[in-house]
C-alpha cells in the first residue's frame, strides 16, 4: 500500500523558488487584511476571542526571526525586548490589547526587515543538511504560519463592526444541484498520514495503515437549505440531540442559529464581513460549533464522520489502492480543483468543483468550509514533536476535536489531504461546517 508524494526531489534552486514564492504570498495577503483598517482598527481588539491585528501582525514577524534568522542562521535577537510580547503562550487574547505592543508603522517595519533579512538567507543557506532545513522545510513552515496568521485575521475581520472593507468576486465554476446524497466507502485499510510530503507538519505524521468498515459519506457538505429544515424542527430547543455541554452552551448563551445569523420579517439573514444578505440556501452552512454539527447529524440519524474516514474519503482511490496527496490526485491545488487562498469572501454551491472530486465522487473536500469530525485531536502511532512541542502535542487530548479540509480562507500552502486542525468543540467564529455519515 503506497502513499502520494511529490513526483520526485526538487533541485536547490527550485525549492528557493517555491520558499519565496510562499513567502512573497503571505506577505502580499498579509499586507491586504491589515491595510485595509484604519490604525485605529489594528489596534483595537475586535473581539476578546481575537488578537488585535496589529498584535498578529508583529507575531508573524517575530516567529520568522525566531526560526529562520535565529534557529536556523544562529543570529542574535533583533529586538529581544518584545519577545515576550509576541509569544502566543505568555498571554491570552483577552490580554494583548494591554501590551506595550509595536505600533502600526513600526509592527510593519520591523517585519519587512525581518522579511529582506530572511530573503538574503534563503538565496544563501544550503536546504540540507539538518532536519529544519531539508527540503527547504524551515520556510514552509514559516510561509504556513503566516498564512494560518492571515486566516485568523480574516476571522477578526468577519467579528469586527462596520463598513465592509473587503471585497472578493463570487464563486461561479460549475455546479451540479443534482449529485446523489451519498457516497459508499468501501471498507478495509488505507495509508494515513504522510511520511513524504516535505513540509508537512508534525501532527500529519507519520503515514501508517489504518482499517475501516465500510460507511456512507455525504457528497457535499451540509447546506445552509438542510441545516435551516434542522432549525425549523425545534433543533434548537430540543436537549435529544445535544451533547450535554452543547445543550448547557447555547441555553447558557441563547443561541437559535449558527453565528452571525439573525431573522427579520420571518427571513433569515446573514452578516459577512460588513454585509447583511440572505441566508444562501446552496452554500455549505458555516459558523457552526462541533456541538451544532454533532446535534445536526444525530437529529438526522447519522453521525459525524471520523477523522479516519474523513481522510479515507478524501485519498483513498480504491483503483489503485493509494493514497493521494489531494482528493484529486497528486497535483497541486488549482482555482479548478477547490475554493482555497482567500480568492473569494464565501464557500462555493455544494455541489461545485467536479475537478476536485474524489475517485469516490466525494465533492469539496477541500476548501469552502473546515468540517468537524467526530474525533479527539491526538498523535499517530510513532508521533515525535518536532520542531516544537508547543505546534501540536500540548493541544493533544479530548478536549479538541479535529477539523480537516480547509476553508475557502486558507492558503494551499496550508492545506492538503493528511493536513489537521483543530479547535474546542465551542467554537463557532472559525469558518467551520461540517458534513455527515452513517454505518452501511
Amino acid at each position: 500500500m503506497t502513499t502520494g508524494s511529490p513526483a520526485a526531489p526538487e533541485s536547490a534552486s527550485r525549492l528557493r523558488e517555491r520558499a519565496a514564492a510562499a513567502l512573497t504570498a503571505a506577505r502580499i495577503r498579509t499586507a491586504g487584511l491589515t491595510d485595509a483598517v484604519t490604525d485605529e482598527e489594528l489596534v483595537a481588539q475586535h473581539s476578546p476571542l481575537m488578537s488585535p491585528l496589529v498584535w498578529d501582525l508583529a507575531h508573524i514577524g517575530n516567529q520568522e526571526e525566531l526560526w529562520l534568522l535565529r534557529r536556523v542562521a544562529g543570529r542574535e535577537s533583533m529586538r529581544p525586548e518584545i519577545e515576550p510580547l509576541y509569544d502566543a503562550f505568555q498571554h491570552p487574547r483577552a490580554e494583548r490589547p494591554k501590551l506595550p505592543l509595536l505600533g502600526p508603522a513600526e509592527a510593519r517595519r520591523y517585519a519587512s526587515e525581518v522579511r529582506g533579512r530572511v530573503f538574503d538567507l534563503l538565496e544563501s543557506t544550503p536546504l540540507e543538511g539538518s532536519t529544519l532545513l531539508d527540503d527547504g522545510f524551515a520556510f514552509g513552515m514559516i510561509a504556513q504560519h503566516e498564512q494560518q496568521h492571515d486566516e485568523t485575521m480574516l476571522i477578526t475581520h468577519q467579528l469586527r463592526r462596520g463598513a465592509p472593507v473587503l471585497t472578493a468576486p463570487d464563486p461561479d465554476g460549475p455546479y451540479d444541484p443534482s449529485l446523489a446524497a451519498e457516497v459508499l466507502v468501501p471498507g478495509g485499510p488505507f495509508t494515513m498520514g504522510t511520511s513524504a510530503e516535505p513540509w508537512s507538519l508534525d501532527n500529519e505524521r507519520p503515514s501508517h495503515v489504518r482499517d475501516t468498515a465500510p460507511f456512507w459519506i455525504d457528497t457535499v457538505p451540509v447546506t445552509n437549505a438542510a441545516y435551516l429544515a434542522f432549525i425549523a424542527d425545534g433543533g434548537y430547543r430540543d436537549p435529544r440531540w445535544w451533547a450535554a455541554p452543547g445543550w448547557e452552551q447555547i441555553r447558557e448563551h441563547s443561541i437559535e442559529a449558527p453565528l452571525f445569523w439573525h431573522q427579520e420579517a420571518g427571513q433569515w439573514l446573514r452578516r459577512r464581513f460588513g454585509v447583511i444578505e440572505p441566508v444562501p440556501d446552496e452554500e455549505p452552512v458555516l459558523h457552526v460549533s462541533w456541538y451544532e454539527a454533532d446535534a445536526y447529524a444525530r437529529w438526522a440519524g447519522r453521525r459525524l464522520p471520523t477523522e479516519t474516514e474523513w481522510e479515507k474519503a478524501a485519498r483513498y482511490d480504491p483503483a489503485t489502492g493509494r493514497s493521494t496527496r489531494y482528493p484529486w490526485g497528486d497535483a497541486d491545488p488549482t482555482p479548478a480543483h477547490a475554493n482555497l487562498g482567500q480568492r473569494h469572501l464565501r464557500p462555493a454551491r455544494a455541489g461545485s468543483y467536479p475537478a476536485g472530486a474524489s475517485p469516490l465522487g466525494v465533492r469539496q473536500l477541500i476548501g469552502d468550509v473546515w468540517e468537524w469530525t467526530s474525533s479527539d485531536f491526538l498523535p499517530y502511532p510513532g508521533f515525535r514533536p518536532f520542531p516544537y512541542r508547543e505546534y501540536s502535542e500540548v493541544f493533544f487530548g479530548p478536549e479538541h476535536k479535529v477539523l480537516r479540509g480547509g476553508s475557502f480562507a486558507v492558503d494551499p500552502v496550508a492545506c492538503r489531504g493528511t493536513f489537521r486542525n483543530w479547535d474546542l468543540p465551542v467554537r463557532r467564529q472559525i469558518f467551520a461546517g461540517f458534513r455527515t455519515a452513517r454505518d452501511l
